[in-house]
């Protein structure tokens, strides 16, 4: 990774039933000094430490909404890293109702109790399109709420020194939020569980890369069974002309 690059992975790409190849799905941004967790459906501590990354480097944790496959994991990762020693702050950013829910989860874990805890800063991302929600020497984040289930956002994030971007719908049916947030970035990671309600089929969600301007499109948070996504790519193709990806657990993308 250059200087003035920065890398997202996927870490996990399956939607809620993970397998042996794919877990649930959530992410990773590498910067030089900071690093973000996108989602934290199981402890990332062993599964980076596979990688050769060292989970204490997260600066900051973002989680999309309060579901089981993006969230459990939580408790686990803020335990072990207490446990490993940490003492830099964590920064975690939610929607209310989101952070809501999670500090009531800490709190049947006591977490009041567990001694020399390093600082956590909690940070509540107000529903509205567009939103700033980080901003550091490299990085810009901004968050939009899309259309799923419960209250959730999408994600675009800027490196500011290579001055590209990628994106990341969540959980979501297609929307307008997220055609902004996408709007010219080099990959768009989007969702393509099928057609349901709170959710996308890969022919739509190559719809929004395309009216989006997307480079790239990689479709995630797919359905587990193989036989069910041997036509995904396909699906995606007949709505949009640039590059097609069913990402992949340990996929990268640099940016």
């Amino acid at each position: 990774m250059q200087n003035h690059s920065a890398e997202l992975i996927i870490l996990g790409s399956a939607s809620a039933v993970p397998t042996i190849d794919h877990e649930n799905t959530h992410l990773l941004v590498v910067g030089r000094d900071e690093t973000l967790l996108i989602d934290c459906p199981n402890n990332p501590v062993v599964p980076l430490q596979k990688r050769g990354f060292d989970p204490l480097r997260i600066t900051h944790l973002i989680l999309t909404h309060f579901h089981a496959d993006h969230v459990a994991g939580v408790a686990p990762f803020l335990m072990s890293s207490w446990l490993m020693g940490r003492k830099r702050p964590l920064h975690i950013y939610g929607l209310d109702e989101t952070l809501g829910r999670f500090e009531k989860m800490m709190e049947l874990f006591q977490w009041e109790t567990w001694s020399g805890l390093y600082p956590i800063e909690v940070h509540r991302i107000p529903p509205q399109p567009m939103t700033l929600i980080l901003q550091s020497d490299q990085f810009e984040v901004h968050s939009s709420p899309v259309r799923h289930l419960i209250p959730t956002i999408g994600l675009r994030i800027c490196n500011r020194w290579s001055g590209e971007s990628v994106a990341y719908s969540c959980d979501t049916e297609p929307c307008e939020e997220v055609v902004e947030l996408s709007q010219g970035v080099k990959a768009l990671i989007h969702e393509a569980v099928g057609e349901y309600r709170g959710h996308t089929s890969p022919s739509q969600a190559g719809e929004i890369a395309r009216r989006a301007g997307a480079q790239a499109l990689y479709l995630i948070h797919y359905p587990s069974e193989d036989g069910q996504i041997q036509d995904w790519e396909t699906l995606a193709h007949s709505t949009f002309d640039g590059r097609v990806g069913l990402a992949q657990d340990g996929l990268k993308i640099p940016f």
